[in-house]
């Protein structure tokens, strides 16, 4: 694993420590090209070129946001998703994977990823999604205030879920929908809205990504998450809370 370099540049944590970006990836063309320009928009990097090191990188280290190649030696990126969030670690995972079939995407968020980007892919495209998953996972953005439904209680400030008094394990992502479903006050939101407001204007996902990500927020949080009460679909839409 190569060693941390200093950033030089003010994307910081509260207390003023840059950002900790992990990429696992064993191209070592890919894997520099990162690093160098992960540091030069001002985030601490760390590498590792294979599916070992980069799940053993990610448990000690607890990076902020990491960036996972899904064909790597020893172990592949979505056994070390599956294996991070069953451990209970909630940081933004950014899949990049030269294999573009639905399928992998799809298993991928179900597992717990929070965006999936193909190779080839533009830099400066995956860097703003960088930054965006960092964003969601600092806070997003939402004022101070707090919504129950049921006997479940969203923190927004806090940025934590509990049902029946037991914290319920979010992602970024999750709780974000979440958020915008929970605000919108019974109002029908499109697929399309949930995209733009979560992800920004930019990303091109599927109606299945927004799709899975309901499926997780109902099994989560609904008493019964093939009969929901609260997270409703609307056919030819999207979907809508009911509280």
């Amino acid at each position: 694993m190569k060693s941390m370099r200093s950033s030089r540049s003010a994307i910081r944590t509260a207390d003023g420590v840059p950002r900790l970006v992990l990429v696992v990836e064993d191209d070592p063309s890919i894997s520099m090209g990162l690093q160098i320009n992960l540091e030069a928009e001002g985030y601490r990097v760390a590498t590792a070129d294979d599916g070992e090191l980069g799940l053993h990188a990610a448990q000690t280290m607890s990076p902020d946001l990491i960036i996972l190649d899904i064909m790597l030696p020893k172990l592949n990126g979505l056994e070390i998703v599956q294996a991070l969030r069953r451990d209970g670690f909630q940081m933004p995972i950014i899949i990049l994977s030269a294999r573009t079939g639905e399928i992998d995407k799809v298993t991928g968020l179900e597992l717990g990823a929070e965006d999936y980007v193909a190779k080839p892919f533009s830099l400066a495209e995956l860097l703003a999604r960088v930054r965006a998953a960092l964003r969601r996972a600092n806070g997003g953005g939402y004022e101070r205030e707090a919504f129950t439904f049921s006997d479940v209680v969203i923190d927004v400030t806090a940025r934590k879920v509990h049902k029946a008094g037991a914290l319920v394990e979010m992602t970024a992502t999750e709780f974000d929908i979440l958020c915008y479903l929970v605000k919108a006050r019974g109002k029908a939101i499109s697929r399309q809205s949930i995209f733009e407001r979560v992800w920004g204007p930019n990303h091109h996902g599927t109606p299945r990504t927004i799709d899975n990500f309901m499926q997780q927020l109902r099994s989560k949080l609904e008493e019964d998450p093939q009969e929901p009460r609260h997270f409703m679909t609307v056919r030819g839409v999207g979907y809508r809370f009911e509280s």
